[in-house]
């Protein structure tokens, strides 16, 4: 069966766009970089050891209450264990005028907000960031589930860098499905 999927690898290759070509050989999130809100490389194997929650996000879209949800949920698991890291994206309606530091103040002064943000980045189409084409590529959210569609999709990334989930921008933060995963990931008994 190994010798299979090798065989397709090499087979599919040459048919991948050169940006999943990249991502071919990324073994975990641990080998990408983020932009800091302060412009300064975000590295996630800064993370390693911990669960990430990866969520793009926009101020002025309808589910900007999913911050506050995000919060709640950093807030009850980060002593677990969990970083939720906010990656604002003008990707869909434009939705996000504010750059990070902004984007930062605003959630914090409208919903007591204190995880991290990165900069402002693409995270649809051929210009999103490699980090997100490798996850969409892992599919662990089905077909409508596996890349961002809207804002505040969400990617769970287990201790180990290897993606456990992808959530729809309509999936809240505090849905049984990413509880339950994010309880998995952490190793936290549900209560």
């Amino acid at each position: 069966m190994k010798t299979l999927f090798v065989a397709l690898i090499f087979v599919m290759v040459p048919f991948l766009s050169t940006a999943q070509a990249k991502v071919v050989n990324i073994t975990s999130a641990y080998d990408f970089a983020l932009n800091g809100a302060d412009g300064k490389p975000l590295q996630l194997s800064d993370y390693r050891g911990k669960v990430l929650l990866v969520v793009n996000t926009a101020t002025q879209c309808g589910l900007a209450g999913q911050f506050r949800d995000l919060q709640a949920l950093k807030d009850k698991y980060g002593d677990n264990g969990l970083v939720v890291i906010g990656v604002p994206s003008n990707d869909f309606g434009g939705q996000e005028p504010l750059e990070a530091e902004a984007v930062a103040s605003k959630t914090k002064e409208d919903y007591g907000v204190d995880y991290l943000f990165t900069a402002k980045t693409a995270v649809s189409g051929e210009a999103a960031h490699p980090f997100y084409k490798w996850a969409a590529l892992q599919n662990k959210g089905g077909l409508l589930s596996d890349k961002p569609r809207w804002n505040f999709h969400k990617y769970l990334v287990g201790r180990d860098g290897q993606l456990v989930g992808s959530y729809a921008s309509a999936t809240s933060p505090q849905d049984e499905k990413i509880v339950k995963d994010l309880e998995a990931a952490l190793a936290v008994k549900p209560e």
